[in-house]
């Protein structure tokens, strides 16, 4: 059966049997059986790291240890309100670091906590602890941006929209540029891709 710990870009974490390409964390959220609680997260340190980094290994949901969360692939994290791990994916964090300061027009590169603080601010309400979401005209969303379109995820990528499943993308759904879409992803995080970063 499979474990609760596969992430939506609504940042829901579900059980699926279906394997993701990225690993990540937000701290302790299962019990002593592999079971996840009410929380869905522990710290605002929410990453994105490597499935494999250095050799090591690691039993899924061990009791005390972080819980192993999954990801179909970058965007869908990015989308969830996750950023790249500084241990693992140290050269993707650089990149996300520059693009965060270049795409959200602030002065200095920004500090992994400080990033973290405010990310955490844009990707859940406060009492509903639900995903926030925002308005924005299609066309002016950057490649790698989630939305929602009749009630289904959607990555905006190439000109095109297409519709997310745990197992890859669907078709492209025509979708004029000048329509105003919901935005799945967080408005610091779609600055970030604006200012180059690229999901892998």
């Amino acid at each position: 059966m499979p474990l609760q710990n596969r992430v939506t870009p609504t940042g829901e974490i579900v059980a699926v049997g279906a394997r993701g390409g990225f690993m990540g964390n937000r701290g302790i959220l299962h019990d002593g059986h592999r079971q996840l609680g009410v929380s869905r997260w522990k710290h605002k340190a929410w990453i994105i790291c490597r499935l494999s980094f250095r050799g090591r290994h690691r039993v899924l949901m061990t009791p005390g240890r972080y819980t192993e969360l999954f990801f179909h692939d970058e965007a869908v994290a990015i989308a969830a309100g996750h950023r790249p791990c500084f241990e693992c994916r140290r050269q993707d964090f650089y990149a996300w670091q520059a693009a965060w300061r270049d795409g959200n027009g602030v002065p200095d590169l920004p500090r992994a906590p400080d990033m973290d603080t405010q990310l955490h601010r844009e990707r859940v309400e406060p009492y509903t602890r639900r995903q926030k979401v925002w308005q924005a005209r299609l066309g002016d969303l950057p490649a790698g941006t989630f939305l929602s379109h009749a009630g289904q995820p959607c990555l905006w990528r190439d000109g095109q929209v297409l519709p997310w499943t745990h197992r890859g993308y669907g078709d492209a759904v025509p979708l004029a540029s000048q329509e105003t879409v919901t935005v799945l992803t967080p408005p610091l995080s779609v600055g970030a891709l604006r200012g180059g970063y690229r999901p892998c």
